[in-house]
């Protein structure tokens, strides 16, 4: 069965940066095409970034593109969220989210993973 476990969540200030890393056991990592996504109070879980399954193909929601970056490293069965020029809008608790895919594959909608991380509170100050 495949576990995913966030971490490097916490609390920042507006500009400030975090890197989220989302490790996965119970299977081939680089089967797996991953995401990101986030839930903020109040709101319905919303797409952050994918990244297929080499890291060769990335996709990004527009609120974040340009100040987040999605990378995995299939060595080490990791995939990361780097976050640069946080805002408060920003602050919600991070999912990771993995499902196997095709070569070059990633997905953006929340229905095409299967699996769920437990989530990482990210929190921006202002």
């Amino acid at each position: 069965q495949v576990q995913l476990v966030e971490s490097g969540g916490g609390l920042v200030q507006a500009g400030g940066s975090l890197k989220l890393s989302c490790a996965l056991s119970g299977r081939t990592f680089s089967d797996y095409a991953m995401g990101w996504f986030r839930q903020a109070p109040g709101k319905e879980r919303e797409f952050v970034a994918a990244v297929s399954r080499r890291g060769g193909s990335t996709y990004y929601a527009d609120s974040v593109k340009g100040r987040f970056t999605i990378s995995r490293d299939n060595a080490k069965n990791t995939m990361y969220l780097q976050m640069n020029s946080l805002k408060p809008e920003d602050t919600a608790v991070y999912y990771c989210a993995a499902d196997r895919a095709l070569a070059g594959s990633y997905y953006y909608r929340r229905s095409e993973y299967d699996y769920w991380g437990q989530g990482t509170q990210v929190t921006v100050s202002s």
